[in-house]
This record gives C-alpha cells, structure tokens and sequence, in this order.
C-alpha cells in the first residue's frame, strides 16, 4: 500500500486529478447507490426475474454471435476477393451505430410490416415478431457479430504463416487442419469473445426499452428505468442498480481470467495467404461465399432500409429534431475533448504504474443507467435533479468512454516510451513541452481514433437522458425514441438519417483529422 501510494504521489499532477476525478463519479455514485439501497430487501419477484432474463439474454447473445461469427471469420480468412478489406473495415460499423437507429433498422426489416414479413406473406407464414426476447437477442446479435467475427479473425489471423505451410507439406486437408491448427485457436480466443459480449449484453439499456419490456423481457438496466420513471421507488431502483454492478463486476472479473494462451509460437511475421489444398473444395467455397453473404445481409440490409425511408424524410423533420441536434453535438464534442482530458494522462501513466489503468477502467463496473441513478440521488436534496440533465449526460458519456480511449492509446504509449524516452531525456525535453513536441505528435493517429470513437458513443447515447429529462430537455437520440413512441414513423426515419449521417461524419472527421496531424 505504502509503495502504491508513493507511484501516485510521483505521478504528474493531472494524472492524479484525472484518476481522482474519475473515481469520485464512479465511486461517488455507487456509494449513493449503495447507501441508499440498503440491502437488497426492497426487491421484487419481477425483479428477480428481470436479473434471471439478463443473464439468459446476455448468455444467449453472446452465444449465438459466437457460433455464427466461426464461419464468417474462417471464410474471410481463407478467401480474397475484391471489396473483402472495405468488408472487413464495414464489420466495425455496428460498433458505432447508435442503438436507437439500430433498433429502427431492425424494426424496418423484421418488424410487422418489415422487409422479411413481406417477404413471407405470400406463403401463407405468420408474421415474426421483433419485440420481446428475441428482438432484444436478435439486436444483440447485430451489434456483437462483427466484434466476434473481428476477434475470431484476429486469432486465425495470429496463426504464423509458417504452420499453414507445414500442414500443406504434410499433406494435412481441411479436417487435420481444423483439429491441429483451428481448434487450439478456437479454444484461446472464444472464451475472451464470449465474456466481452456477455458484458455489453449485461448493461444494454436501449435495446431493451425499445424492443423489450414486459414481465417476460425486462432486463434489470429496463427495470431500474421503470423503478425510476414510473413507480419513483429510489430504493428499488437504488437495489437493481446495486445488482447490475455485482453483475458487471464479477463478468470482468472472470474475463479477466478467461482467455486461455496459444501455443504455436512465433513465425517470421509474414502475412499468411490462402493454400488451396487447405481451403477444401468447391463445397466449402460456395459455404464460405454463402457465410459471407448472409453476414454482409444481415449487417448492412438494416442501415440500408433506414436511409432509404429516412433520407426523403430529412425535409419534413418537426421543429422539436433540431435544437436537440444541436444539443447533442455540443454534448459530443465536449464529451470528447474530457474523454481525451481524463484518458491521456491516465495512459501516459499506465503503462508503468498499474493504479491508472485501474482507475481508467472503474467505469466498467457501472453503466450510464447506474451512475445516473446515483447522480440523481445525490442532488436531489439539493437542486431540481432534471436542471442537471445535460451535464450528467456529457460526464456519464466521457467517462465510459474513457477505458476504451485508454486501451487504444496503451499500446502506442508503449512503443513511444521505448523509443524516444532516452532521446527525450537526453535533450532536457519535460513537461508541456514534451507533451506538445513528442506526444500529441506522435499519438496523433490513435488520440484521433479515440475522439471519434468518443464522439460516436456520445451522439447516440440514450442512457442518463431518459432519468434526467422532463420531456422538453431533449438530445436527439431521446427525440428519435419520442418519435417512435407517438408512432410519427416517417419523421423518425428521417431523425435516424439525420443521427447516423452525423455520427459517422464525426467519427469520419476526427479519425481523419488524427491522420492528418501525424507528422510521419
């Protein structure tokens, strides 16, 4: 303890203030949380069964995009063809897309009056329906497929080159090289895939209120909602909100431990290219065209169906649309500039003393529904808790922003600190002036990635605003769920367009903005 607190204190300043600032709204809110659940006695049966469906929904979930994501990423590893890197960069789409939008897409595709119940109609088939438990798992699955597929890929992709040679030179086929090569593959990586997406499952809100509800698919993140907005039991909400991070927790905990290590070794780092006696015949080419082809379908169909509704719509959007756009820019782009505030110095620090990293990641622990809650409970004493909408919106959105921005600059810190430190400290070079000369420089690329990312999850965030809001306080995402909900559907596809044209533009330009400023 004595040495840990000896780190901190040799720590550069903004560092700890960042680290403190961090951990006093994470820890501050769930003290409130905790205090004010007092146990766990105000629980209900519909509670209990709302943590049983949250963790079937998240198990399932994660399953189902694991398993579907095997073939996909098997088939973009073995074959090439033209567009298969622009494919492979659209994969990282949904990671972005607000889940407000999302869930329209969906909606235009598999809902009642939707793409494939047309399509079914005339055979006679009942209609599917999208709401319920399996609308939230089949949006889960849309959002976590491409980050399984990414993860899956990456694990072929780290098999060296050189042991697909020595498969061909021995005659290996298909079957030798799925049981010696793809399988110990399989077995390090899924276990890392499937706790992550168990995790993002745990805390989704929206997809819950929008295609869940109901006693049969509430997640406790929906029943806190509903604790709050409907019944204004602060102890109920306080206890669900208390279970949601003993939830959270214990998942990181586990996949912290999960990932089981490969034992193939290194190779000369060459890139490895398709052998055709290893990518079987003409029967797994056309299951490998065809795994690509429904992924590529299922990813990309419902952000086509929402511009094609939405985008005749721009013209004719209600007046309420476009003060809570400019509101949800602002937010944005401030959330970002804190994110980044918070994250650098944390980063600059973590790759040496593990107390930053630590503090970077605490708000895993909590989801935005849970610091809201117990932001709410503090101020309430105090001030009008809806007058602090905004700025709760923008603190709870920079700092669960801040552990991805931290995990993205980690690595390239690393490498900046192995190369230049000795240079730096042999030039006097310190302070701002290192910071301003070396690092921003240097970190261009990754600080500009992490903005954009930063200003993503922020334009499409419907968390704290649905707690906070009287109604009239509105970002855009709230103003595309108000849309939705009065059933104005036309106007809400334009409202979809308009969100998702702006998120990725801001990703676009930031990330963009962040090559240009490389000096290499």
């Amino acid at each position: 303890m004595a040495t840990r607190l000896l780190q901190i204190k040799r720590a550069p300043l903004w560092a700890v203030l960042a680290g403190a600032a961090l951990a006093a709204l994470v820890l501050g809110t769930l003290a409130a949380v905790t205090i004010r659940a007092g146990g766990l006695t105000g629980l209900r049966e519909t509670d209990l069964a709302a943590i049983r469906f949250t963790l079937w929904q998240a198990a399932a979930s994660a399953l189902i995009s694991c398993v579907l994501a095997i073939p996909v990423a098997r088939a973009l590893h073995r074959r090439r063809f033209a567009g298969r890197g622009l494919l492979i960069s659209l994969l990282g789409a949904p990671f972005i897309l607000p889940v407000i939008v999302a869930v329209f897409g969906l909606i235009a595709v598999f809902g009642r009056r939707g793409l494939v119940n047309a399509a079914l109609a005339p055979f006679g088939i009942d209609p599917i329906s999208i709401y319920g438990a399996q609308g939230v798992i089949i949006a889960h699955v849309f959002f976590n497929l491409p980050l399984a597929t990414r993860m899956i890929l990456h694990g072929w992709e780290a098999i060296p080159a050189e042991r697909f040679r020595l498969a061909a030179t021995l005659g290996f086929g298909p079957a030798e090289v799925t049981r010696h090569l793809e399988r110990p593959m399989l077995r390090s990586v899924l276990p890392g895939a499937f706790l992550a997406i168990f995790l993002v499952c745990l805390t989704s809100f929206a997809v819950a209120l929008t295609l869940g509800g109901g006693p049969r698919a509430t997640t406790v993140e929906l029943a806190i909602y509903q604790a709050f907005r409907f019944d204004f039991d602060m102890g109920r909400a306080a206890s669900l909100a208390l279970v949601q991070v003993a939830i959270s927790v214990a998942a990181l905990l586990i996949a912290a431990r999960a990932t089981l290590p490969s034992s193939f070794g290194a190779g000369h780092d060459r890139r490895a290219t398709p052998i055709p006696q290893l990518s079987g015949g003409a029967d797994r080419v056309a299951f490998d065209t065809l795994a690509i082809l429904l992924a590529a379908v299922f990813l990309l169909l419902p952000i086509g169906a929402v511009f094609a509704r939405g985008l005749p719509a721009l013209v004719e959007l209600p007046e309420m649309v476009w003060p809570a756009t400019l509101t949800s820019l602002v937010i944005a782009l401030a959330s970002t500039v804190i994110t980044l505030a918070i994250a650098l110095p944390l980063a600059l620090v973590a790759t040496r003393q593990r107390w930053a990293e630590i503090a970077a990641m605490l708000p895993m622990t909590a989801s935005s529904l849970v610091m809201g809650t117990g932001a709410f409970l503090i101020a309430r004493p105090f001030v009008n808790p809806t007058d602090l909408a905004l700025p709760m919106v923008l603190l709870t959105n920079a700092a669960l922003s801040v552990p991805f921005a931290t995990r993205i600059l980690m690595p390239e810190i690393r490498t900046l600190q192995a190369d230049y430190d000795r240079l730096a400290a042999s030039l006097g070079l310190r302070g701002f002036a290192r910071l301003r000369l070396l690092t921003v420089p240097r970190l261009a690329r990754p600080l500009g990635f992490s903005a954009g990312l930063a200003a993503a999850f922020s334009m499409g965030d419907l968390g704290v605003i649905t707690l906070f809001s009287d109604g009239q306080t509105r970002t855009l995402p709230l103003a595309l769920f108000q849309l939705m909900g009065s059933y104005r559907m036309d106007q809400a596809a334009g409202a979809a367009s308009l969100l998702l044209i702006l998120t990725f533009a801001l990703f676009w330009a930031l990330d963009r903005a962040g090559h240009y400023a490389d000096p290499r």
